[in-house]
């Protein structure tokens, strides 16, 4: 899993027990966690000199891990929630319906939580009062769909500002705004930034949803 001209980086694994499950037995599995640590995602084609300021990530000792789906490099830390969804799926199409689908899924439970009005824009984004709270990707292989996404309960954005670049590629309504300005919260429509809370109460709203 390496971009063009990039070395090998350690893979974003957190979630290869949970596609293996449902490769072996056919059943669609959700996982959702609160992260725990900081660490620099990026995409399956992702290139580290465009996307990433290299020097800091190691100067401070960051991970630096590569992900089976595509998109622009993350940064994920304990502020983020990680929803991921294996499902059985004949073939090798239907990126465009996942995403669909699962997306109106998240939205619903969000609103179950309080946090209604959240919005699916650009590709794949989950969007509340014209700021990301919600980045996605998936990763689509023979009888397997992967979705996985970034929920921001409680981030900081001076991480992404230190380690990400400004994305080589951006969806419309981003209109150029840096990181800070661009990342939104669920904290303050939560009333709260406990994440584990969250977590569990999301768990709870996706099962009642199905």
């Amino acid at each position: 899993m390496t971009g063009p001209d990039e070395p090998d980086l350690p893979g974003y694994d957190l979630d290869e027990a949970l596609l293996e499950a449902t490769l072996a037995d056919g059943h669609a599995r959700t996982r959702a966690i609160a992260y725990p640590q900081t660490a620099v995602v990026i995409g399956r084609g992702g290139k580290c000199d465009v996307e990433l300021h290299r020097d800091r990530i190691e100067a401070d000792g960051v991970p630096l891990l590569r992900r089976r789906g595509g998109g622009c490099a993350v940064v994920l830390d304990p502020g983020n929630a990680i929803v991921s969804v294996a499902l059985p799926t004949p073939g090798t199409t239907g990126i465009t319906r996942g995403f669909e689908t699962i997306s109106r899924w998240l939205i619903d439970a969000l609103a179950e939580l309080g946090v209604p009005g959240v919005e699916k824009r650009g590709t794949s984004d989950l969007v509340l009062g014209n700021r990301k709270i919600g980045g996605s990707c998936i990763y689509r292989r023979l009888n397997l769909l992967y979705y996985s996404t970034t929920l921001l309960v409680a981030p900081d954005p001076e991480l992404a500002e230190r380690y990400l670049k400004h994305p080589p590629r951006e969806p419309d309504y981003r209109t150029g705004r840096s990181h800070r300005d661009f990342m939104g919260s669920l904290r303050d429509a939560l009333g709260h930034d406990d994440v584990a809370r969250f977590v569990g109460e999301l768990r709870t709203a996706l099962d009642e949803i199905g």
